[in-house]
This record gives structure tokens, C-alpha cells and sequence, in this order.
């Protein structure tokens, strides 16, 4: 039996100052909801999950099957996970990579209690410059960013130009403009003000995205799901996600499944559940914008497609248990 401690920062430390929107404390909850209720049916795992102060009652009462706790606010995450992290034999996080919180959060447990991406692979996938540079000298599609040495107004052939945080998540803080000039204008803008941001050219297609299971330089094709992602006056949003639009069967998963495999090696210390953003231009096919380290919204349905349980799968990975990860995978 393995002692697992489930952790999800919006949910639990995201009310703490108002500073995180209703919505993402709501898909963190739906994704950290998820996980637990995979790792919960599991048995070989007594699972400890993190509830926030707003609904710590609650939970307690309904899942009663599950050991919660209240993470005191009076602390750091950081130091809260890295007492936890000595009670039990290994943490599940699921955070965002705005402002190296997730990094600072691995950072804090120690290597082998830690479920999911290694800190190097975090340093890279926290950046979306540095994730572009490594998949595209790996030889893949990706965006192209504005630098001083070639700035983006020689692509002549891009319909338009996206601003957004280079550590980003869920389409904050994100704009489209179709005049390069004001593009450029407002990302030095923002760099001058401090902001950690990124003006790369738009990529016409359909925004997809991929779920992987990730080990050691290998990665499984779990589903390929579409997008939502809204314009209003430039800005863009993330409107949820839709799971398992493309079967696995259809022409274009031989095609995710190979460029899963690229990316696995280009960054072997993936590890768990991975999500990839991509487009796929209608000349280019598959253009890579970002690689999430982490869980993300579509693993809520997603899980329960599977002929698996995919939690204990990712807690079988981390453990390199083999024969039970093949076996759990196909029981229901």
C-alpha cells in the first residue's frame, strides 16, 4: 500500500487573496476531483488530498473514503509540501507554471517522492521560448518567437500576432493582433514593465490538443481533444476542452503518436500525465505551442473513457512497478 498525498495549488491555495479567478479554482478543483477519484478505487493506494478552506467541510463529508486536510495558510506551499512530502511515499501536484510555481513546488520534494516531470524538463516546459527552441532544434513545428535578431515582421506569410506570458497557462493575459507593429509595440511594452513575455506568429488550423502517459523517454497516445479557445476584440480565451474528438484509429493519431514520440525523446524527463497544445495548420499539420507538465482539463473525461484507471497508472509509473502498470491499465 502506498501512501499518495494529492495536492492541487488553486484549489487550495488559490482563495487565499483573491488573486486567482472563480473559474481556474474551479478547473483545478475538477482536475484534482479527477485524480483523486482514480487514485481512490485503487488498492494499493491510501490517498491523502488537499481541500481548500472553502470547502473543506464538504469534502470531508461526501468522500468520506479519502483522508483530507487543510493546507495551513500561515505557511508557504513550499514548506507545507515539504512536511507533508516526509509522511508519505511520494506527492501528486497539479499546479500552474506562472511564476515558477510548480518548479519552486518540485523544487521542495525530494526527487523520489516527487510523481511527475523532473525539475530540468519543468525549467523548459515553464517557458514557452525555451520548449519552442528545444522541439524545434529536435526538428519539430513550432511557433516563431520575435527576437532582436530577427524580429517577426519578416514572416510575411503570418496572418497575425499573439502576446501572451511566457509562463502562462489558460490563455491569461493572452492577445491576438493582426498589425505586427502594435504587436511589437505592446510586447517591448510589457518587457519594459517587467512582464516574462513572448510575441510568437499565429498559427491558423484547429487548436487540439494531446494527452500522453509519459516514462522514461516513451510516451503512450492517450486521446486527441479539441480545443475552445474564443476571440473577443483580440482577446483570447480558453473556452474548455472537448476529449477524445479524433479516435486513436483515425489517420491523424499515427501522426500524434509519432510526434508524442519526438517529444518524449527530445524531453525524456517527462513523466505521467502530459499534456501537448498544438494546431494543425492545413500545410504544416501539427505545429507545437506549448507541452504542460502536468495535468490538465482534459484528464476529467478523458479518465473515465479509458479501459484503465489512469491515476494508479501514473502512481505505478513513478514506482516503475512494470508488470502491475501493464496489468492496471487494462482493469476497469
Amino acid at each position: 500500500m502506498k501512501k499518495i498525498l494529492l495536492y492541487e495549488h488553486l484549489s487550495a491555495y488559490g482563495d487565499a487573496d483573491g488573486s486567482v479567478s472563480a473559474d481556474l479554482r474551479m478547473q483545478g478543483r475538477a482536475m484534482r476531483d479527477a485524480v483523486a477519484r482514480d487514485l481512490a478505487r485503487s488498492d494499493h493506494i491510501a490517498l491523502t488530498c488537499v481541500a481548500g478552506h472553502d470547502e473543506a467541510r464538504e469534502a470531508m463529508e461526501t468522500k468520506p473514503v479519502i483522508d483530507w486536510l487543510c493546507a495551513p495558510l500561515a505557511i508557504p506551499p513550499t514548506r507545507f509540501l515539504a512536511a507533508e512530502a516526509r509522511r508519505h511515499d511520494a506527492v501528486w501536484v497539479i499546479a500552474p507554471e506562472t511564476g515558477g510555481v510548480l518548479s519552486a513546488m518540485c523544487e521542495a520534494v525530494d526527487s523520489a517522492r516527487w510523481i511527475g516531470c523532473d525539475a530540468a524538463t519543468l525549467h523548459i516546459a515553464s517557458s514557452k521560448r525555451r520548449t519552442a527552441r528545444c522541439l524545434a532544434q529536435a526538428g519539430m513545428s513550432t511557433p516563431r518567437a520575435w527576437s532582436v535578431e530577427a524580429p517577426l515582421d519578416v514572416a510575411r506569410n503570418a496572418s497575425a500576432w499573439v502576446v501572451k506570458p511566457d509562463d502562462g497557462a489558460g490563455a491569461v493575459d493572452t492577445r491576438v493582433y493582426r498589425d505586427y507593429r502594435q504587436a511589437e509595440y505592446v510586447f517591448l511594452r510589457r518587457a519594459a514593465l517587467g512582464e516574462s513575455v513572448t510575441l510568437e506568429a499565429w498559427i491558423d488550423g484547429d487548436a487540439l490538443s494531446l494527452s500522453l502517459l509519459c516514462n522514461h523517454g516513451h510516451a503512450q497516445l492517450l486521446g486527441i481533444n479539441r480545443q475552445h479557445i474564443g476571440i473577443d476584440d483580440g482577446q483570447i480565451s480558453y473556452e474548455g476542452v472537448t476529449a477524445n474528438v479524433i479516435p486513436l484509429s483515425d489517420d491523424k493519431a499515427a501522426t500524434c503518436r509519432a510526434l508524442a514520440a519526438r517529444i518524449a525523446r527530445a524531453l525524456p524527463g517527462l513523466a505521467g500525465f502530459v499534456g501537448i497544445d498544438l494546431v494543425w495548420h492545413p500545410q504544416r499539420g501539427p505545429v507545437v505551442i506549448e507541452v504542460n507538465p502536468r495535468v490538465t482539463c482534459a484528464y476529467p473525461a478523458l479518465s473515465r473513457m479509458l479501459d484503465f484507471n489512469l491515476g494508479a497508472s501514473v502512481v505505478d509509473g513513478h514506482f516503475d512497478l512494470g508488470d502491475d502498470l501493464d496489468r492496471r491499465r487494462h482493469a476497469a
